[in-house]
């Protein structure tokens, strides 16, 4: 049995943001019971021309395995309509990847853990940053807080919004 550990989970849309993000936030608190939901930003597409996207962070505590809540996500993305062979950049009804489990690190295929571009992507880090500022990123031994403020001088445009 895996001991309870705590998971930090991005979560994106540009195809009715704010609806399909109510709507994950509701499956996976159907799933994982409280949830901390971040601030929600708007931000532009990143990889492609298309509608600016609404992100946020989310974090729990699971007993699940990564593999298993990656499942979870997946389906939780079919829920808000997203395909599971939906082109990786393109528009999309749902986003939801995981940034953090735990202090884990992993190289498997599909599963890399901590997330490698999450200290490059303003829209994952400034969320999981909101929610845990002293969180020590698990190979770089620096704090959320200290790794945004590296990040953040670099003219990346979040503007926040209200998912009500």
């Amino acid at each position: 049995m895996i001991q309870p550990i705590h998971v930090y989970v991005a979560a994106g849309s540009n195809i009715e943001p704010a609806h399909n993000l109510r709507r994950a936030l509701n499956a996976l608190r159907e799933v994982y019971g409280p949830v901390e939901v971040s601030p929600a930003y708007r931000n532009r597409a990143v990889g492609f021309e298309g509608a600016d996207f609404i992100n946020l962070v989310v974090g729990f505590i699971t007993t699940q395995t990564p593999a298993q809540v990656r499942e979870c996500l997946q389906a939780v993305e079919a829920r808000c309509g997203r395909p599971r062979d939906a082109p990786r950049w393109a528009p999309r009804s749902m986003d939801l990847d995981i940034l953090l489990y735990g202090a884990q690190v992993s190289q498997e295929p599909g599963m890399i853990l901590p997330r490698p571009d999450l200290v490059r992507r303003a829209y994952m880090l400034k969320p999981l940053t909101d929610l845990a500022p002293d969180l020590p990123h698990p190979t770089l031994g620096r704090t959320m807080a200290q790794l945004w403020q590296d990040l953040a001088p670099a003219g990346h445009e979040l503007v926040p919004v209200q998912l009500d």
